[in-house]
């Protein structure tokens, strides 16, 4: 009797072993990575037309020297993010949004919030295209027209993610989730590029997004390009290293592209405390994780420089940790930014504060003018 005990129990833990095993080849075989200098396709968004329309909304032939523009950044959270939203990954409870609805709803909180600055430039990020954690909404039929609303804009969509079914946490398995970075440009973009950054290697990587930056080429009057950075870097990671490697390539890009005599602005999730202090700034404890760790300054150049989106008068966070719903006094941190090159003059960059209402991050934005 007692030997077929033993032979049961060695039998189970053998096939959850067979189990285990096989569910570790499945996401090693799955995970590939997009392909690199990825050409992307142009698309246009013609004001007040419906997603996928055939309609054609004209944009500017070039963007002007000398007149202030406006850009505006937003990790939109793929649409989960309400202020009461926690993830499983920061020590949260949940891996899907609560509902299709609460996904119509926070990004439509979003766009209204967007529009509100009526943006030459808009970057998003974390926009969902097909995933479980999404309810598989295609978020790019919600975005678009959300961002035309009143005005035309030329974009492209650059994929950052697609994961093979994760199936963590167990009684809500965070499932197989494709994403991208949307940027919007109320000018002509003459082309757009994704850009590989390095990422993880080992299981981590499964985890992690298959990381990258968008590029998009707006002709500048007079001559020359505007050249647009959409970027999300890596936040769950290992070894800390990794976004400091991301960024560093960034910046070598903009360099360049700024040597060769364009304009240039990147904006996007650093996934690193952009002021350096912001437990001191906003009076929280300190959170010891690699995406709040201080951005390393050293990294940019006298050419290429961050802009910190601050009001010391009345500073904002653009970040909060999801590991519990959001309440003031919670921990909270500037994530979210810009980079620019010494052609551009900022006239002011801020947090947007909608108290994380759409999301786990505020949006954040720069008026600049090409000099």
């Amino acid at each position: 009797m007692i030997k077929k005990i033993v032979k049961i129990i060695a039998i189970i833990i053998a096939a959850v072993l067979v189990i285990v095993l096989g569910y570790i080849a499945y996401a090693f075989l799955s995970f590939s990575r997009i392909d690199d200098h990825l050409a992307l396709n142009v698309q246009n968004a013609a004001a007040g037309a419906p997603y996928g329309a055939e309609i054609y909304g004209e944009v500017e032939e070039t963007i002007p020297k000398g007149k202030e523009l406006t850009a505006v950044s937003y990790n939109i959270g793929f649409g989960a993010y309400s202020d009461d939203f926690t993830f499983f990954m920061d020590g949260g409870k949940e891996s899907w949004a609560f509902s299709k609805e609460a996904v119509y709803e926070n990004i439509s909180g979003a766009m209204d919030t967007v529009n509100a600055y009526d943006p030459d430039l808009a970057l998003l990020q974390e926009v969902d295209i097909d995933g479980t954690r999404s309810y598989h909404i295609d978020e790019r039929s919600l975005v678009v027209p959300g961002i035309a609303r009143s005005r035309s804009y030329d974009y492209i969509f650059a994929q950052n993610y697609n994961s093979p079914f994760l199936m963590y946490p167990i009684t809500q398995p965070h499932g197989a989730n494709k994403a991208g970075i949307l940027t919007f440009s109320m000018a002509k973009i003459t082309s757009g590029e994704r850009i590989s950054l390095p990422i993880e290697t080992g299981f981590s990587k499964v985890l992690d997004l298959d990381r990258c930056y968008s590029k998009a080429r707006i002709p500048v009057e007079g001559g020359a390009e505007l050249v647009v950075y959409n970027l999300h870097l890596s936040a769950y990671t290992a070894n800390a290293s990794t976004a400091e490697n991301q960024l560093r390539m960034l910046v070598e890009d903009m360099q360049a592209e700024y040597d060769a005599g364009n304009y240039c602005i990147a904006g996007g999730d650093f996934n690193r405390d952009l002021l350096g202090n912001s437990p001191e700034i906003f009076h929280t404890a300190v959170l010891d994780d690699n995406w709040a760790a201080p951005v390393n300054m050293s990294l940019f150049t006298d050419d290429i420089t961050l802009v910190v989106p601050f009001d010391e008068n009345e500073p904002k966070a653009s970040c909060r940790n999801p590991d519990k719903p959001y309440e003031p006094g919670d921990f909270v941190v500037t994530v979210d930014g810009f980079v620019k090159s010494a052609n551009i003059s900022v006239v002011k960059s801020d947090v947007i504060d909608v108290g994380f209402e759409y999301s786990d991050h505020n949006p954040v934005y720069v008026k600049f003018i090409l000099e």
